[in-house]
């Protein structure tokens, strides 16, 4: 038999690129949503990458799905010693398995119905050219919202929070959201880039990539906010069911890299974007949004990682699991390049959105 820290370890790296997809996934759907709810004409010659780099929640659902099987092995509520643990017995309302997975087939449902609307319909509008689908993609992009929020809260408390169950944060949800969007808003902008590069999106210009430039020096901040004020209130408080979550993360050998989740998540950033030039300027933006999903993925290993050990763990397990992921997701979106094209050409506003002037 394989030893237990092993198969937790398969298990935890498993997790970490699980959230991963979907967070670059579900940040670009985030993005394509919020643009058609603002009536956002800037934004319309890059929306079709967008939805493009959106579809990585199909791999991203699939993930989820076989992580499943980790409940019994990474989560101590799914155990049968959970009973003796007064805190999480309190929870087993909510923290039980055939809950558990009820949620988690409810939010790839809300997910993939999500991108086969936004995404999908994009499409059939390039063929139509009907006004309706901007109507309709405008109508539904309200409810994904409402369907990122929730099911964001739900990932950010089953996946995330429930790895160490007698600890609990009304602020982990927000967490993970601005992450996510920050993710999402990164992938989108290497994959402008790298069509650019192509010459495949030769309008666009300096004004187009400003506005998704100041949209990651604004979410960077939003992340670095959201991320002290949860160690803030925690810190406040002092109350011994919260303070060893932290404790463990920035204390002993984690706090080398809680110190280059800040660097890298916060620092960086925000000064590398701080010049107006600079927000604008393709190849620092490229720099900033690989340094960015770095860091996001930092971020998850952190947040994942510190319940298998006082140490974290960087050898050919992880880079296995990042060759296959990486490589996974290149691909995928590498194929939807090739699927329509590579501006929404359907949508009336784009002549206006190419037209678009600081």
């Amino acid at each position: 038999m394989m030893p237990a820290l092993t198969i937790q370890r398969f298990w935890a790296n498993w997790l970490v690129w699980m959230l991963m997809l979907l967070s670059a996934g579900l940040g670009a759907l985030f993005v394509v949503a919020l643009e058609h709810l603002t009536d956002a004409r800037w934004s319309v010659p890059l929306r079709r990458t967008a939805e493009r780099v959106s579809g990585l929640v199909v791999p991203g659902s699939v993930a989820a799905l076989v992580a499943l099987f980790s409940l019994k092995v990474l989560y101590p509520w799914a155990r049968p010693e959970a009973v003796t643990m007064p805190l999480v017995m309190a929870k087993a309302g909510w923290l039980n398995i055939p809950f558990f997975i009820a949620r988690t087939l409810v939010c790839v449902a809300l997910w993939l119905l999500s991108w086969k609307v936004l995404a999908g319909g994009s499409l059939k509008q390039d063929e139509s050219r009907a006004l309706v689908w901007t109507l309709r993609l405008r109508r539904f992009s309200p409810f994904f919202l409402v369907v990122m929020g929730l099911t964001t809260l739900v990932v950010a408390f089953d996946w995330i929070s429930s790895l160490e169950p007698e600890w609990y944060s009304d602020v982990i949800g927000v967490y993970l959201f601005s992450g996510m969007f920050l993710a999402g808003l990164s992938a989108v902008v290497l994959a402008v880039s790298h069509l650019i590069e192509k010459g495949r999106l030769p309008q666009v210009r300096f004004d187009h990539l400003y506005n998704l430039g100041a949209w990651m020096f604004a979410f960077t901040v939003f992340w670095s906010y959201i991320a002290f004020a949860q160690y803030l209130l925690m810190w406040y408080a002092d109350l011994p069911e919260e303070v060893y979550w932290y404790q463990q993360r920035s204390h002993g050998p984690w706090r080398g890299l809680c110190l280059v989740l800040a660097l890298a998540h916060f620092v960086i950033p925000f000064f590398a974007l701080v010049p107006q030039d600079a927000k604008g300027d393709l190849k620092r933006l490229k720099r900033v949004a690989v340094l960015v999903l770095a860091a996001h993925f930092l971020d998850l290993y952190w947040l994942v990682f510190p319940v298998l050990g006082d140490r974290p763990l960087f050898s050919w397990p992880e880079l296995s699991f990042a060759c296959f992921f990486v490589g996974l997701a290149v691909l995928w979106v590498r194929r939807s390049m090739s699927q329509g094209a590579d501006m929404p050409v359907g949508d009336p506003f784009l002549e206006e959105g190419l037209a678009f002037k600081l």
